[in-house]
């Protein structure tokens, strides 16, 4: 199939809208038009991720990590990020990132940390808010509000996660008097007009509001259709996870559990006999979820928690474990790697090659 196609799929299983606002997901190297038949998985695009998908003449590398953070200037051959991404686009690869958006997805990141650590009837928690989002209110004659709702919907409004089309409609009367000059589709200039219509709401990313805004204009019987544009916070989605263990044990003995499973060496905060029933985990960082979980559970499961930020939350009554930043993602990587088989195309597996920068 062709690349954009295969995207196309890729978001159904795993929406880019759901990515935190700050993350840089999405393709960032490649061709929409081109073939795609080779899929290669990995963590993160290192060098060596580099020189094993190009060996295995993969069309597409979906990663976890972005490769493209910060604003590039030049793309040249070499060991920075820029270089990478240079050397996949002389071999025809494409690079596909799919981060905070795996994380949050069902059976994504979080969920898969919270599974391989035996946590009941995970519930989540921290979200992470999306791209700058708005929600476009617009009133239509009852009758031609289908052919609106279409024509927005056509253009990117109402794709809410695995939906798309979403919209609220509420009948009600709308009044107005045309003016001298206006050649309105009901009624005459000077007469005051009622009507029924249909108040209508759809959220959209704002990038593309532009779109959204002319195929409204363009779908609407009005000459000067009214409509509304408010910015909102809307449908995020959650990094953390929060359950409990089928039976409590020593905080010690839980980070040996811990350990075993993720192949890691964690870094504690918490005394070793304390009591490990209720347990939270956020894949990757997760200090900046300190303040939203502290309290409420037994002990944290996270990387690149900070001085300050265990002194917080031991304060108020959990545990640390810092198991590190790439063992915490380990799990949301086999899983992202057999949501990627499910797609259909010939997938192969670089997520065993190890992209963590510590020794572990």
């Amino acid at each position: 199939m062709d690349l954009a196609t295969y995207l196309a799929a890729l978001n159904q299983r795993i929406p880019l809208s759901k990515a935190a606002s700050w993350d840089k997901v999405g393709l960032q190297v490649g061709d929409r038009a081109t073939t795609c038949d080779k899929v290669g998985v990995c963590h993160e695009v290192t060098a060596a991720v580099v020189t094993a998908a190009t060996e295995a003449n993969v069309d597409l590398l979906v990663a976890y990590h972005p490769l493209l953070f910060d604003p590039v200037t030049a793309f040249v051959a070499g060991a920075s990020p820029s270089g990478r991404a240079y050397s996949l686009t002389r071999a025809g690869i494409a690079l596909h990132v799919v981060h905070t958006a795996w994380d949050v997805a069902p059976g994504g990141s979080a969920d898969a940390l919270a599974a391989v650590l035996g946590l009941d009837n995970p519930t989540p928690f921290g979200p992470e808010w999306g791209s700058d989002t708005v929600k476009i209110v617009t009133f239509v004659p009852t009758e031609n509000v289908d052919a609106v709702a279409d024509a927005l919907a056509g253009a990117g409004a109402g794709s809410v996660g695995h939906y798309t089309g979403a919209n609220f409609r509420v009948e009600g009367e709308g009044r107005f008097t045309p003016g001298p000059h206006a050649d309105p589709a009901i009624g005459v200039p000077g007469v005051p007009e009622s009507v029924v219509e249909t108040r209508l709401e759809m959220i959209a990313a704002k990038r593309n509001l532009a779109g959204i805004v002319a195929a409204l204009v363009e779908a609407h019987p009005y000459e000067e259709p009214a409509y509304d544009i408010v910015a909102v916070s809307a449908n995020a989605g959650f990094i953390g996870r929060r359950g409990r263990r089928a039976a409590p044990q020593p905080l010690d003995e839980f980070v040996a559990h811990v350990d075993e499973i993720l192949g890691t060496r964690s870094r504690v905060a918490g005394e070793s006999t304390k009591e490990v029933g209720s347990v939270a985990v956020v894949p990757g960082s997760g200090g900046s979820f300190v303040g939203a979980i502290a309290g409420a559970v037994d002990v944290l499961v996270t990387g690149d928690i900070s001085h300050h930020t265990a002194q917080e939350a031991l304060s108020r009554g959990t545990a640390i474990v810092d198991c590190g930043h790439a063992p915490s993602e380990r799990p949301g990587m086999r899983s992202l790697l057999r949501a990627v088989e499910e797609l259909g195309c010939d997938t192969i597996d670089l997520t065993t090659i190890n992209t963590n920068p510590w020794r572990e």
